[in-house]
């Protein structure tokens, strides 16, 4: 008799087991019979087998319920109905398990798709390759921007350019590289940014390149147009009195040689009025032809700020010492001037000479913005900002700094002061390049204007 309920059926097994065993021992002791000991010896062998298969039924399941874990084959089902309710709840288990694999595998295959619609689909080109070149994903973009149809190996892109190639091969993690491309009919600008991970042992950078050459090429003419309507205005303002006055000394000087020419008798060439006149007209043009020669000067010296001479000092100590620069001129005008550092012992690597010529020159500036104030304030504060970088604001509370205006402040020779000279901010901003940090400002009208340095 065969018995579904697995407990009965290892009691029956064993009861049976030890039935034959007995018979075994009472034939072999009381009979001189040779073969009826051996086929109930036969018999035993057939159930100890029997029972061990039927055991082992239950490691089978097991086993290819792993083995289905271990391949991700997620189609079968187990039914191990009829053998106890401990096997129903284990049955019941092993399909659980399956199904939530199931479920897990189609979440991650939906967002395997989605991820590789974004990444084949985004403007911008992604390169994911070992440190040998193999290259392990490329998108459209990427195909579109080197003009291939596949790429097994970065190498191939040697043929464009081997400066490209040596520097995706070379590329570190979170470095921003600039790399310029000429072709026959097109020059790329391309901008690569970097990063590492590693899966399975294997090291993959992931790079992404964007051509800015639009981006360059619209900034540039921008910034020469503004440069250009400064230029234009500054030479236009000396060279306009310049020609009226020449134009006048011309005419007084033919008008004198005509009326010579009509009295050769005639001594005097100018009356006295006549020639304070010239003389005033002389002395203008030398006096603007002077100033347009200061201008272009200035505007020479721009291009010659020499590289910074590095050294690390404490920002406490910098700003202590420009303190009493300009301490007198803010108590003239009643303008209350603070410094704090935080943490007190923040220190950066600058060119002392510059970057004090570029603190002096925002003070000051502050300090005229809160020329007609009462309780005007400047603070100096220095911190380490969200990207731990040395961070150097100087903060007044004066009439701010109109929006037309704002945009055009670093542009040299651009100034709203009646005596400026219009190159001091812009001045900074290049020293600040030449630091490696940048300069920019905020401001709100009848609130206050925040110049922040950050290095």
């Amino acid at each position: 008799m065969i018995y579904k309920n697995f407990r009965i059926n290892i009691i029956f097994r064993i009861a049976l087991m030890i039935v034959s065993i007995a018979a075994l021992f009472y034939t072999a002791s009381q009979f001189n019979i040779i073969i009826t000991p051996i086929l109930i010896s036969i018999f035993i062998v057939i159930q100890i087998v029997s029972m061990i298969n039927y055991v082992d039924k239950t490691n089978r399941d097991l086993a290819n319920f792993l083995e289905s874990i271990r391949f991700s084959e997620f189609t079968r089902t187990f039914h191990i109905e009829g053998m106890g309710q401990s096997f129903n709840e284990l049955s019941k288990a092993f399909n659980d398990v399956i199904q939530e694999f199931k479920k897990v595998r189609s979440e991650k295959e939906e967002h395997f798709q989605y991820l590789q619609s974004i990444v084949q689909n985004i403007d911008v080109s992604i390169i994911a390759y070992q440190k040998d070149g193999t290259v392990e994903m490329v998108n459209k973009a990427a195909k579109k921007l080197f003009q291939v149809n596949s790429m097994k190996n970065i190498n191939v892109l040697s043929k464009k350019s081997s400066e490209l190639v040596s520097s995706l091969i070379n590329l570190k993690p979170g470095e921003n590289t600039l790399i310029k491309i000429q072709e026959k009919d097109d020059i790329l600008q391309l901008v690569i940014y970097g990063t590492e991970f590693k899966i399975n042992d294997r090291i993959i950078i992931l790079s992404t390149i964007k051509n800015i050459q639009n981006e360059l090429e619209e900034q540039e003419t921008e910034a020469w147009q503004k440069l250009i309507s400064v230029l234009t205005h500054e030479i236009m303002n000396s060279i306009t009195p310049i020609t009226s006055l020449s134009s006048t000394v011309e005419g007084m000087i033919r008008t004198a040689k005509t009326e010579k020419q009509e009295d050769p008798e005639r001594i005097e060439i100018f009356d006295d009025e006549t020639t304070d006149e010239v003389h005033m007209a002389l002395k203008t043009i030398h006096k603007r032809s002077s100033g347009l020669l200061d201008f272009v000067n200035t505007y020479r010296n721009l291009t010659r700020i020499p590289k910074p001479d590095f050294k690390i000092m404490p920002v406490r100590e910098l700003l202590e010492d420009l303190l009493p620069l300009f301490e007198e001129e803010a108590k003239t005008y009643g303008v209350k001037t603070s410094i704090s550092v935080s943490p007190d012992d923040l220190n950066f690597s600058i060119d002392t000479n510059q970057i004090e010529q570029v603190l002096i020159n925002l003070v000051k500036n502050a300090v005229h913005a809160l020329a007609d104030k009462d309780n005007g304030q400047i603070e100096i504060n220095s911190f380490l900002n969200q990207r731990g970088r040395v961070t150097i604001q100087v903060i007044d509370n004066g009439r701010g700094i109109l929006p037309d205006v704002l945009d055009k402040i670093f542009i040299p020779f651009f100034t709203t002061k009646k005596q400026g000279s219009g190159v001091g901010l812009s001045l900074s901003r290049q020293i600040m390049r030449l630091h490696g940090g940048s300069i920019n400002v905020h401001s709100v009208i009848d609130e206050g204007t925040t110049f922040t340095l950050t290095f």
